[in-house]
C-alpha cells in the first residue's frame, strides 16, 4: 500500500433488484498505489458493487466517498469525472466504427474545425501501443478484430482517460497466454503511477500475481478484507464458496473410481464426420454413462465436432448411427428429436433466450419438442422447474427473473436445466463451466458425474484442461482440427500427459491415429505412445 487516505471508501452498501436484496451492507476500501481483486462465486454481488461505484447502478443505502467527500447518487458521467473508467466483462464496442474511434469515443480531440481526426488516431496509437498492439492499425475497423483484440481496445479506451481508479470486470476471459501477460503488465505499471486498480477476475492464479489486497464477497454480504500475501489459494476459495477445497479432489477421486469401460453397442458413433475448412473426418464413439473429453487448444477442432454431432453445423462427409441406427442430424431440432442435447460455447447469443426468464428458458426444448399445439400444463411446467431447483442449487428468488439479469454460472445451470429436461441420451457441453465461479463450476461438475452414472452419454469440452481430467472415463484429442489420439483416463493421467500428446512430433513415418484398449488403458497416437491405465 503506498498511500494512507483511500481515494474510494464504500460503506454499508445495500442494493436491491425488485424487492430483492443483491448487495447487503458490504464495504469496499481502494487505495492509489494497490491493486485490489474483488473476489466471490457468481452471484456474490461482485457485478453489482461495480456498478454501484461507475454510478450504473443505484443504492438503496450506505455511503460512497470520493477522496474523503461525499458523493451524491451519481451516473457514468459523473463518475468518469471523478477519474473512475471501468471495462466492463461486455465491452459495449461499436463494430461499425474504427478502433481509433471505438477508443477516443466521448474524449475526441478537437480542433478549430471539429474533431481532428489525425490527432485522435495518433492518440489511439499511442495507448494501444501501452497494451501491446503497436502494430494494429486505429483505422481498421473494430468488426474485422478478434474478441481479445476487442478487449483489450476496451482497455485502451479506459486508459485514454489517465484514470484514479480503473475497474476491470474480468478483463482476461478472452485472452491468450501472451495478452494476459501484457494486460498484467500494464495494471502492475497503473499501479506504480498510483492508479487505484480493482481487478476482477475467476482466474485465481492471476489475482494472486497482481493483486495486493483482496475483498471477498458471498451471496451478496462482505465475508472479509485480506492482504493477498496473508491469504493462501485454498483459503481463498473457502471463503468464496463456503466449503472446502477437498470437495474438488474428492470429485476427482470418485470419477477415478468409477473406472468406466464401454461395452456393448455405442449410443452414438460417427464414422469420418468432418465439414471442409472446419474439421477433417473424424471416428467417435458415445456410450451409455460415460463422458468422454474433447481435449485440444482453440482452433483445435473440438468445438467443431461437438457442433458436427450435435447438428449445430451440417457435415459434408462422414456418418452417425444412434444405437446402430443411421441417422441424419441436420439441425438441432432433429438432434434433439433424437435425444442428442448439445450446450455450445457461446452461451449469450445460441443459449440463453434474453427477455425470457429463467423459468421460461428452463421449459422451453421440451415445449419445443412436444410441438406448440400441445403445450405443457402449469402443473407439469412447475414440477419441471421445482425439480432444476434443487438438482441445480438454482434460487428461487432467481427463478422468475429475466434471465439475462442473472449471474453468468446462474445462466448456464438454467441453460443445463433446459437440456436435461429432455431426457437427453447423449449430452454435448462446449465450456459449461467458463467465465463462472469456483463454486458453480463444482455444482455443474458434480451434475454432469451424476448424469453419467444416470446412464447419460456426455461429451465434456473445456479449455481449462484440469476440469477434463478430472471429469473424463476417456479423452479424445485434437490439433489443427484433427484427432490426434484418445486415451483411457486413470492416475497416471495429468494435464501435462495431454499437452505432451499435443506438442509431440506427428510428421514424417508413422502408424496410424491410435490403437486403444481398455483393460490396458495403452494408447499409441502415432509415434507417441503412454500408459494410462488405472
Amino acid at each position: 500500500m503506498t498511500a494512507t487516505r483511500p481515494v474510494v471508501e464504500m460503506s454499508a452498501i445495500t442494493v436491491e433488484f425488485s424487492g430483492v436484496r443483491v448487495l447487503d451492507d458490504v464495504d469496499l476500501t481502494l487505495y492509489p498505489g494497490e491493486v485490489h481483486a474483488l473476489m466471490g462465486e457468481n452471484g456474490a454481488g461482485k457485478s453489482t458493487l461495480i456498478g454501484a461505484l461507475a454510478g450504473t447502478v443505484p443504492i438503496r443505502s450506505g455511503e460512497v466517498r470520493i477522496e474523503g467527500e461525499e458523493r451524491t447518487p451519481a451516473g457514468v458521467a459523473r463518475s468518469r469525472a471523478e477519474g473512475i473508467a471501468t471495462v466492463f466483462q461486455e465491452t459495449h464496442l461499436s463494430p461499425h466504427l474504427t478502433v481509433a474511434e471505438n477508443v477516443m469515443i466521448g474524449n475526441e480531440v478537437r480542433g478549430t474545425f471539429g474533431i481532428d481526426w489525425k490527432a485522435n488516431r495518433a492518440r489511439a496509437a499511442e495507448v494501444l501501443a501501452r497494451l501491446g498492439l503497436d502494430d494494429l492499425d486505429p483505422r481498421s475497423p473494430l468488426s474485422a478484430l478478434s474478441p481479445a483484440v476487442k478487449q483489450l481496445v476496451a482497455v485502451a479506451r479506459a486508459l485514454v482517460l489517465e484514470p484514479r481508479v480503473l475497474i476491470l470486470d474480468e478483463p482476461t476471459s478472452s485472452l491468450d497466454a501472451a495478452e494476459v501477460h501484457t494486460l498484467l503488465r500494464v495494471v502492475r505499471g497503473l499501479r506504480d503511477h498510483g492508479v487505484a486498480v480493482l481487478f476482477v477476475s475467476h482466474f485465481i492464479e492471476q489475482v494472486f500475481d497482481v493483486a495486493d489486497r483482496m475483498t471477498v464477497l458471498r451471496g451478496g454480504r462482505f465475508v472479509g478484507e485480506f492482504p493477498a500475501d496473508e491469504l493462501d489459494r485454498a483459503e481463498l476459495i473457502s471463503k468464496m464458496i463456503g466449503e472446502d477445497i477437498d470437495a474438488l479432489k474428492a470429485l476427482r477421486s470418485e470419477r477415478l473410481a468409477h473406472h468406466y469401460c464401454a461395452s456393448g453397442e455405442p449410443t452414438l458413433r460417427a464414422s469420418e464426420l468432418g465439414r471442409r475448412g472446419t474439421l477433417d473426418p473424424t471416428d467417435i464413439e458415445l456410450s451409455r454413462g460415460e463422458i468422454v473429453g474433447l481435449a485440444g487448444l482453440n482452433g483445435s477442432g473440438r468445438s467443431e465436432l461437438a457442433r458436427l454431432m450435435g447438428g449445430a453445423e451440417r457435415a459434408d462427409s462422414g456418418e452417425i448411427w444412434m444405437d446402430g441406427v443411421r441417422v441424419q442430424l441436420r439441425s438441432p431440432g432433429a438432434a434433439l428429436r433424437r435425444r442428442v442435447a448439445l450446450s455450445t460455447e457461446n452461451l449469450r447469443d445460441e443459449g440463453i433466450i434474453r427477455g425470457l426468464t429463467a423459468r421460461e428458458n428452463i421449459v422451453l426444448a421440451l415445449q419445443a419438442m412436444r410441438g406448440w399445439s400441445r403445450p405443457l400444463s402449469a402443473g407439469e411446467r412447475a414440477g419441471l422447474v421445482e425439480t432444476y431447483l434443487d438438482t441445480l442449487h438454482l434460487s428461487p428468488d432467481d427463478i422468475d427473473r429475466p434471465v439475462e439479469e442473472l449471474s453468468g454460472g446462474t445462466q448456464q445451470k438454467v441453460l443445463l436445466a433446459r437440456l436435461l429436461a429432455t431426457r437427453p441420451h447423449v449430452l454435448i457441453l462446449d465450456e459449461p463451466t467458463r467465465g463462472i465461479d469456483i463454486g458453480a463450476k463444482l455444482d455443474i461438475q458434480r451434475r454432469v458425474a451424476r448424469l453419467a452414472g444416470e446412464g447419460v452419454a456426455v461429451v465434456f469440452i473445456s479449455s481449462q484442461m484440469e476440469e477434463v481430467v478430472r471429469l473424463s472415463d476417456r479423452i479424445v484429442v485434437l490439433k489443427d482440427r484433427e484427432k490426434i489420439g484418445e486415451l483411457s483416463n486413470g492416475p497416471g493421467v495429468t494435464v501435462d500427459t495431454i499437452v505432451e500428446m499435443i506438442a509431440a512430433d506427428l510428421d514424417g513415418e508413422s502408424e496410424e491415429l491410435f490403437g486403444h484398449d481398455c483393460d490396458t488403458g495403452l494408447v499409441s497416437v502415432k509415434q507417441f505412445t503412454l500408459n494410462c491405465s488405472r
